[in-house]
């Protein structure tokens, strides 16, 4: 599964190019041994591209309808067409709203609908633009978990788009950071953090009375949520800040993480390390 990270117009451009429906200005495109520009109908067939922001189900109708008529269009055997539905249904949670108008339906579900309808045909590759854009944390969450189940069960090949680092952390395996037309990191989201990472977060559950001065000493304090505190210090000094934390207060729990992947990612596009 893969992430691309690029500035906003071109992460739909990337994926329209791919999947055929727009023709690129210069160079050549090749996916699964095909040019998607050809649109050539046995390629069509392998490929799914979901928007989070365009819809393919009819508004004034239930979405099953739009079901039967990819089935249609697919021509998809009824009996792989029910299991494939039944499946797909069952992952997310949908069965109860296969019959209600789709304009009744929240964002959220609207969404999942959405992918039921571009995956009924089984393709080998999907092309997944802004998934979560506009949902809540809960609905966000329930798409990024049925995603990864989806790639786990099928083994099929998944490139995502987000502006939602969240979605890049969750699920992407391999990150392609693109910065105006030119790959500027292509890789593992792990080596992408150790690459790029400087800082990183101590989190401490702290009792008693806290002396602000001493935690100014030990490093940045970022959010403060009594007992809570974080503490941002450089990668390299993690280690000697823990221990001072440990010596001048009482600390109950303790954790250190990396800093979010939003800082990580702004750093690459300003090639620094």
């Amino acid at each position: 599964m893969g992430s691309s990270v690029p500035t906003a117009p071109a992460r739909t451009t990337t994926l329209k190019i791919l999947s055929g429906i727009l023709r690129p200005s210069s160079g050549t495109t090749q996916v699964a041994g095909y040019l998607p520009s050809k649109r050539d109908r046995r390629y069509l067939s392998q490929i799914a591209l979901v928007m989070g922001q365009k819809n393919q189900l009819w508004f004034d109708l239930p979405a099953i309808e739009t079901f039967e008529l990819n089935r249609a269009i697919y021509e998809i055997p009824k009996k792989r067409y029910k299991k494939t539905l039944d499946e797909l249904v069952e992952l997310l949670e949908m069965k109860d709203y296969l019959r209600t108008q789709v304009r009744r339906l929240s964002l959220g579900q609207r969404m999942r609908m959405e992918l039921i309808a571009s995956l009924l045909h089984q393709p080998k590759v999907i092309f997944l633009d802004e998934p979560t854009i506009g949902l809540d944390i809960i609905a966000q969450q329930k798409i990024r978990d049925f995603v990864a189940a989806y790639n786990r069960t099928h083994k099929a090949t998944i490139l995502l788009t987000s502006h939602n680092m969240d979605d890049v952390a969750n699920l992407a395996k391999r990150v392609i950071v693109i910065n105006m037309g030119k790959i500027v990191f292509d890789g593992d989201l792990a080596e992408l953090v150790a690459g790029y990472t400087r800082k990183k977060v101590i989190k401490a559950c702290i009792s008693g009375n806290i002396d602000y001065k001493k935690l100014e000493k030990i490093g940045e304090v970022g959010r403060v949520n009594l007992p809570e505190v974080e503490i941002i210090v450089p990668r390299k000094a993690v280690e000697k800040a823990a221990v001072e934390l440990l010596q001048n207060f009482v600390v109950e729990d303790l954790t250190i993480e990396v800093e979010p992947i939003e800082n990580i990612i702004a750093r690459v596009f300003r090639s620094e390390k």
